[in-house]
């Protein structure tokens, strides 16, 4: 919003060239603000801001833009300016840009970085795709154990300033194993002859680099953490995660789930910008297995055939039926997936969902006040439909509920059981229990 006020003034400086002017407007700026204010502009005036904003600033600033954006202001800047933002930003941010471009265009960036920095970049990549050891950042405060309060005050004042938090202190001991982790408002609180022994409770929890951001993410929702520090297979403190790069996890694997649910491959890049045949890949494929899913509701109705000549009036009931039971199945589906997603249910739980979720006047009326005559046999129809239809909704409700216990038990993604599976699995199955139910109760009368 401010932003939008000031771009006439900011269009002005630029046209005038009065650059001082402009660092200066930028310089008291949140690093998110100036980032949609550039982003606003058309791309050689986001350049020029770029060059008159501090190297630390204008890292900041690149680490708010999306992909498609770094990539477009990249390609517009010289090599220096390049190496500049790449050299001051964060290591997990820079990670998660490198590993998105293309290998030969990955590694020309990774040469502009200094050889320390080239160094972590080249580490942080060389983890397993998805795991923790990508979004980790190596820079974090550890201190010693038999260090004063007084010692660790005076390292985090010269060293802090490089720090991705400072919420909480490390402390390791000479081989760089993680001993525990402190608060820092325990430093401040302490007198400052106290060790770090006597503060320290020697109770923390830690992920390793090879665990799954998805596993990371869980366990900052049970422990509640704003950064969790990450050990090697050794027990060496080697980075350390924090609450905002699980943010990020959070709303990809939401993203994917609630695609997943809608019938699809998860895009895995913004819908705005993936090309129009990747995203027809990306759809095509459930379409076409729903579509041959939906032919066999076809073929249990062929099954049915004589059945439907001889009471015809079983067939306008056929979409509340298998309505129904989609429905039922649908909403099952998606109320475990996401009680999956976040922990609530784990594949023990299954019978407990059972016991949940199990927990005939239309044609009657319609016949008693003559708005429609479904004949002699109109009690017996009823009865049909109404069993029908409460048998077909239980089942609906059950299959959608422990299909995702299903693939998970088989090692598949629970969300891979879309809303749209489980709707023609249910159309297929409803129809069979329907006419069933219908050769049951209505044979020697209509049947």
């Amino acid at each position: 919003m401010v932003g939008k006020i000031l771009e006439p003034e900011i269009r002005s400086m630029i046209d005038a060239r009065n650059f001082g002017a402009l660092r200066e407007v930028f310089r008291e700026w949140p690093p998110a603000d100036v980032a949609e204010v550039i982003l606003d502009l058309p791309e050689d005036e986001q350049v020029i801001i770029f060059r008159v904003l501090p190297h630390a600033l204008a890292a900041d600033v690149f680490e708010y833009l999306d992909f498609d954006a770094q990539q477009k202001l990249l390609r517009a800047m010289a090599h220096e300016q390049v190496g500049a933002i790449l050299n001051e930003m964060a290591p997990d941010d820079r990670t998660a840009l490198l590993e998105e471009l293309p290998s030969a265009a990955a590694r020309q960036l990774i040469r502009l970085l200094t050889p320390e920095e080239r160094r972590v970049a080249t580490a942080l990549l060389g983890y397993p795709e998805d795991s923790i050891g990508r979004l980790m950042t190596p820079d974090f405060i550890a201190v010693k154990e038999d260090w004063t309060v007084q010692q660790v005050l005076d390292y985090v004042r010269e060293h802090g300033q490089d720090s991705e938090t400072l919420n909480v202190i490390y402390v390791v001991d000479d081989r760089g194993k993680l001993i525990d982790d402190v608060r820092m408002r325990e430093f401040l609180l302490r007198p400052l002859t106290a060790k770090v022994s006597q503060i320290r409770d020697q109770t923390f929890v830690a992920l390793n680099v090879t665990d799954s951001q998805q596993d990371a993410l869980n366990v900052f929702r049970r422990y509640d953490r704003v950064a969790l520090p990450v050990l090697d297979s050794s027990g060496v403190l080697v980075g350390i995660v924090t609450s905002d790069d699980m943010l990020d996890v959070a709303e990809k694997e939401a993203t994917e789930d609630i695609q997943k649910l809608g019938g699809m491959e998860a895009l895995d890049e913004p819908y705005t910008t993936i090309p129009f045949l990747r995203m027809v890949k990306k759809r095509a494929t459930w379409l076409i297995i729903l579509f041959l899913g939906e032919m066999l509701t076809a073929t249990a109705m062929q099954g049915y055939n004589s059945e439907i000549e001889r009471a015809a009036i079983l067939a306008m009931f056929l979409p509340l039926i298998i309505s129904s039971g989609g429905n039922s199945g649908s909403q099952a589906t998606t109320l475990v997936i996401r009680a999956m997603a976040l922990g609530e249910l784990r594949l023990r739980d299954w019978f407990r969902v059972v016991r949940k979720e199990f927990g005939f006047f239309r044609i009657t009326l319609w016949q008693y006040l003559h708005i429609f005559d479904y004949g002699k046999y109109h009690w017996l129809v009823a009865l049909t439909v109404g069993a029908a239809l409460v048998g077909v909704v239980l089942w609906g409700t059950l299959s959608g509920a422990m299909l995702p216990f299903l693939l998970r038990r088989c090692g598949l993604d629970p969300a891979a059981s879309s809303a749209p599976f489980v709707a023609t699995l249910v159309d297929v199955t409803g129809l069979v229990i329907y006419f069933n139910v219908a050769l049951l109760i209505l044979r020697g009368t209509l049947l």
